[in-house]
């Protein structure tokens, strides 16, 4: 298995020991110690614990010299490695650096000063009353260069110069931190990004418009060990990493998003200190199958109702312990999906656990036609009487013996699911029995659509809200969904012909094919301008071309399937969509984008929590023109899985504000359909 560097992240706080969250400076010594300088005093993180090492309040800056000697500062007082006051000065301590000679330098907002070797202090003579100092960095000619809010100031010789934009041609004047590499080149930050200065005459502006800078209100920098750039602004974290940015923002990844500091340990692992506690973000070693085991505990600790798979609630926001399971509209849906996920597994490796986690998962769906009064008609959910469970709103129903309760109004997308997993676990999974099985319950429900003109009739002897294939309507007053519900019923006749070998199901197949043009109606299934994006119904395309591509061998009709396909997978191609591409890959043979497919896979992240993520403000996006019947702002371009919402492959990946809160953790099907069908088919 190839490897790839997966992204994990942890936060610290009052709970891990911090004597506060409010978390002003952070440090890294040459032991990987972590030094965190909060509110309410210092602490030391030894990998294990935080421990409190000095009650000093309200600290402000943290530094380790080269002799490993670590400085604190709180207010105007500077602390030595004793934590003893080593000095103290009439403003705020700003900034805290070393030069080549190993001596230490502080400054004020507008004052410098400098220990000697006798540890005395001295002010440097020339004092900057018109700036205020905000960075400051020393080279190896031991002169000192200032970040200020009215440009850069370099100091030698008792002499300061100023560069701005009004003399130099400097991009932005308020200069909020600087670094100096290796080579002696500054590291900027200002409002409009990174600043690069050779210390000359060249200046080099790191934006969004041009370079591809998430944000661009730097207030931090801190230079990796291997090249990386760590970027801290008030509005998340950014990495510069092996060619590409990288944007850590909203509770996925931080505590808070204005960033106070940043450490970087030497595996590259960053430690960023905000007002609400640490986040620590390192890169492990991972392969994609590792991930799916990872994954797969998540779905048996919090997404596994008796077999049933979804998404759960978070009674506390982001609190996992909090978690409720949730009776959703579509359970059915999702549950199939994961049946799929599982029989590709148990064909792939033949694990024993997949084919019982596919199994129990089966035995649910089955559970859902069964537990109705009406042979045929399956429920949305089903829930146990005084189960606790978070209900979807809707037509509930209790069955007779008065234990069970089931949502009606069952939908297409419902179906479209069940006969997804019906045919894959028939095909991958099944034994005799459970075929019989199978074949007797999708004989029930396709006779019950097809002996009710393809309409699927509820309780109330009404079609349901979009169980509707019937072609009086869909060549009629349902023209907007003809050419996907189209593309359904065949999908479903064509599935229920092969599992039960019945010919009536052959035969209103070819009917609907003949003389009502469905067949050619799926050509155009995916709706575009100036009709509005309908990405929930991308995923039941998908689902539904799968088994027609599948099962169907007449040339003429796989060629007409194809031509549907093959458009709608150029335009969902664009989103980097991991299942389309390599169901597209697998039914073709074409061109299917692999290595973005397995990009996206990589980039979903662990942690599966619908935190409220914004990424309108953003300064690398194109933000779309408003589409018809849309009033979310969207992006040209998608974003990465792992800096836009989470979401399941129905939602829109186009969207860049979510105000999710933390309220619910998504299920991980998302991550494991697609991986394990790409397993299967030699794809991955």
């Amino acid at each position: 298995m190839i490897e790839y560097l997966q992204k994990f992240q942890k936060n610290h706080t009052i709970t891990n020991g911090l004597p506060s969250n409010d978390v002003r400076s952070i440090v890294v010594d040459s032991l990987n110690s972590i030094w965190a300088g909060t509110s309410k005093g210092l602490s030391q993180f030894d990998g294990v614990k935080w421990t409190l090492v000095a009650e000093i309040a309200d600290i402000s800056i943290l530094y380790v010299d080269s002799n490993q000697d670590l400085w604190t500062v709180a207010g105007h007082r500077l602390f030595d490695k004793n934590y003893q006051i080593a000095l103290e000065i009439p403003e705020s301590i700003r900034t805290i650096a070393e030069d080549n000679r190993r001596q230490v330098w502080i400054s004020g907002s507008n004052k410098i000063y400098y220990r000697m070797p006798d540890g005395t202090w001295h002010h440097f003579d020339k004092e900057l009353t018109e700036y205020n100092i905000q960075g400051m960095a020393i080279d190896n000619d031991r002169r000192i260069w200032l970040a200020t809010d009215n440009g850069l100031i370099c100091c030698c010789d008792g002499e300061a110069v100023l560069f701005s934009q009004q003399n130099s041609g400097l991009p932005s004047n308020n200069l909020q931190c600087i670094e100096i590499d290796r080579h002696g080149h500054l590291w900027i930050g200002s409002d409009a990004g990174v600043i690069v200065f050779d210390r000359q005459t060249e200046w080099y502006l790191i934006n969004g418009s041009k370079s591809g800078l998430p944000y661009e209100d730097v207030i931090k920098i801190r230079l990796g060990p291997y090249g990386q750039r760590w970027i801290g602004t008030t509005l998340g974290a950014i990495l510069w990493d092996n060619g590409k940015w990288e944007y850590f923002h909203s509770k996925r990844w931080l505590p808070d998003d204005y960033v106070n500091a940043i450490s970087i340990q030497d595996d590259s692992t960053a430690f960023i200190a905000t007002s609400e506690g640490i986040s620590q973000i390192e890169k492990r070693k991972y392969t994609l199958e590792r991930k799916a085991e990872a994954l797969e505990k998540i779905v048996l600790a919090r997404h596994d109702r008796r077999g049933y798979i979804t998404s759960c609630n978070l009674k506390i926001p982001g609190d996992l312990s909090s978690y409720m399971y949730q009776a959703s509209d579509n359970d059915g849906l999702w549950t199939s999906l994961y049946v799929a996920a599982q029989s590709f597994r148990y064909a792939a490796t033949g694990q024993p656990s997949a084919k019982e986690l596919a199994r129990r998962s089966m035995e649910a769906i089955i559970q859902l036609e069964s537990i109705t009064p009406i042979d045929g008609f399956p429920a949305r959910a089903i829930i146990q009487k005084g189960e606790p469970v978070d209900k979807s709103h809707g037509e509930w129903h209790d069955t007779e013996d008065g234990l069970y309760e089931w949502k009606g109004d069952t939908s297409s997308d419902e179906l479209d699911g069940h006969l997804f997993a019906y045919s894959i676990y028939y095909d991958l999974v099944a034994d005799e029995t459970e075929k019989k099985n199978i074949a007797e319950v999708v004989h029930r429900i396709m006779t019950y659509i097809v002996d009710n003109d393809f309409l699927l009739i509820d309780l109330d002897g009404q079609h349901t809200t979009w169980g509707v294939w019937s072609p009086r309507m869909l060549n009629g007053e349902w023209k907007l969904q003809r050419n996907l519900n189209s593309l359904e019923i065949l999908s479903m006749l064509k599935t229920a012909h092969h599992i039960t070998d019945d010919q009536k199901f052959h035969q209103a197949y070819l009917h609907l094919i003949h003389q009502h043009h469905y067949a050619l109606n799926s050509i155009d299934q995916k709706l575009t301008a100036p009709d509005p994006t309908n990405h929930s119904d991308d995923e039941l395309a998908l689902v539904v071309y799968y088994p027609l591509l599948k099962y169907e061998k007449d040339p003429d009709l796989r060629s007409i399937y194809l031509l549907g396909f093959q458009q709608s997978w150029q335009i969902i191609s664009a989103e980097r969509n991991p299942l389309w591409n390599l169901a597209y890959g697998a039914l073709t043979g074409n061109h299917y984008h692999h290595q973005q497919s397995i990009d996206s896979l990589q980039r979903i992240p662990m942690d599966l929590i619908c935190w409220t993520v914004i990424n309108s403000h953003r300064a690398d996006i194109e933000i779309a023109t408003e589409e018809p019947g849309v009033k979310e702002i969207q992006s040209v371009i998608p974003l990465p899985a792992d800096e836009r919402r989470m979401m399941k492959w129905n939602g829109n990946p186009y969207s860049l504000d979510y105000a999710g809160g933390g309220r619910a953790e998504e299920d991980p099907t998302i991550f494991l359909l697609p991986y394990w069908m790409g397993r299967y088919h030699g794809l991955i």
